[in-house]
């Protein structure tokens, strides 16, 4: 294993994806991985780590390729963080996802026990987001034909845009990112030259001195409304300067329906704000999913890929087998999507949520369809049902519809679904990973029907899955 040292240099051929979208190989038995790298491809690597069990490789060159390898369509890949897959052909990025879950799934026994269905394609490939967050910064990453510019003095001082892959300090200026639509990156343009003419300097993660922080836009794909949420320091001149940069994208830009600005005092590197004001619209934009109206505000969760969802909640709505008489409870509930996919088919349905401005959503999402048979409780679901009798959430549940995050559920949840007993669950995940982990500790209990992985995230390793469990 001498040729496996921090730092030598191989060539390997690239065997496989795996879960999280790494590639591996293999030298004499021993795994190798690295990122930016295909199966199929030979490839010159440098050793970055080495472990006990595997190495940790950087690509330093392609020296064959993939068959199934394709010219990425945007100008950034190799630099963002967030397309991995960009230059993997569509049709197997989903033959590598479905193998993923299938593999995260085999704690659960057999595969033959329950089928674990081919992945549902996202209806759009690109331009798929309806939110995007862009980060501003002090250092700005230079692109390969700036560094390649040598003799020019480039102003590395201001950024807005997307975070270099693995680099949680280092940003570039996005200018061509296929995820989003081209008004979006036109939004971004303007506030980018906007923000710099102000004289205010970026947010800088280490002095934490600085205005400009975070720029997300929403834009909702059915009905063509756009929020621009603008999230800085708060400093006393800021107000007036945000309010001449609104200005200047309501005259120079694409359709805006609504402008929101928000101040964050934490060091906090996160999209968020702790007190808002809108500068003009209603603070919200409306989207439509199937049948259904949301209003999403400038703080709100709502499903990344709009086209994709629909798809998603018509299987949660038919793996639940409702008939118009069950209670319904809908944990991790967010802002309601769910909960409303299912209430024209269920009795009643009940809602739980951590965050309570979620809950208000929930709410309004409600009266905006004319729905009435759903109550939304904010709060942890263990406390909550501690504090109330079952009669308030409308009786023992029949069926029970999990969607947590990425973390997936806490193990007091696993124990309280086990408590409930309810006779159908229904769990829909964003990570194979602790999707199995739940599903395990709920096994002894509980029948896995059938998984249906969905692809919400196309280019990513990202996968959602929706997954019928019945009580033995």
């Amino acid at each position: 294993m001498e040729s496996l040292r921090r730092g030598s240099e191989l060539t390997l051929p690239v065997e496989k994806l795996i879960f999280g979208g790494k590639a591996l190989s293999r030298l004499d038995g021993f795994v190798v991985l690295m990122d930016r790298a295909l199966p199929g491809q030979r490839v010159r690597v440098r050793i970055a780590k080495k472990k006990a069990n595997y190495a940790e490789a950087q690509v330093l060159e392609v020296l064959e390729r993939s068959p199934d390898e394709v010219d990425p369509a945007c100008a950034h890949f190799g630099v963002c963080g967030g397309c991995l897959w960009q230059n993997l052909d569509y049709a197997q990025q989903l033959v590598w996802k479905h193998r993923h879950v299938s593999e995260c799934l085999l704690a659960l026994g057999d595969p033959a026990d329950f089928p674990v269905f081919e992945v549902i394609p996202s209806p759009v490939l690109y331009g798929y987001r309806n939110k995007m967050e862009f980060t501003f910064s002090a250092h700005r990453w230079l692109s390969p034909n700036e560094v390649a510019c040598s003799d020019v003095a480039y102003d590395r001082s201001f950024a807005l845009g997307l975070h270099v892959r693995g680099r949680y300090d280092r940003v570039f200026d996005v200018h061509d990112c296929r995820l989003e639509s081209s008004e979006a990156m036109a939004v971004v343009d303007i506030l980018r030259r906007a923000a710099k003419a102000s004289g205010l300097a970026p947010y800088h993660i280490r002095t934490h001195r600085g205005v400009w922080r975070f720029v997300v836009v929403r834009e909702a794909k059915k009905t063509g409304q756009r929020l621009v949420h603008l999230i800085t320091a708060d400093v006393p001149e800021v107000h007036g300067t945000v309010e001449r940069v609104a200005r200047e994208l309501e005259s120079q830009g694409p359709p805006v329906t609504t402008f929101v600005h928000s101040v964050n005092r934490t060091r906090a590197q996160v999209a968020q704000g702790e007190c808002s004001r809108v500068l003009w619209g209603s603070g919200a934009i409306e989207e439509h999913v199937g049948r259904l109206r949301f209003r999403i505000s400038a703080q709100s969760f709502f499903q990344t890929n709009t086209l994709g969802a629909e798809k998603l909640y018509a299987a949660v709505l038919e793996s639940a087998e409702l008939t118009g008489t069950e209670t319904v409870w809908d944990l991790y509930c967010g802002t309601g999507s769910i909960a409303l996919t299912l209430a024209g088919q269920a009795r009643t349905v009940t809602g739980f949520e951590l965050v309570e401005e979620a809950v208000a959503d929930a709410y309004q999402n409600a009266a905006l369809n004319g729905v009435d048979n759903c109550r939304f409780f904010a709060g942890d679901l263990k406390d909550v049902l501690r504090q109330h009798s079952l009669d308030v959430f409308g009786g023992q549940p029949d069926v029970i519809v999990t969607d947590p995050p990425r973390s997936g559920m806490h193990p007091k949840v696993v124990k309280t679904l086990l408590e409930l007993a309810p006779r159908r669950i229904v769990a829909v995940s964003c990570n194979p990973s602790t999707l199995a982990r739940d599903l395990s500790g709920l096994s002894h209990a509980y029948r896995v029907h059938a998984v249906q992985p969905f692809d919400l995230f196309p280019h990513t390793p990202h996968i959602e899955c929706v997954v019928r469990l019945d009580r033995k």
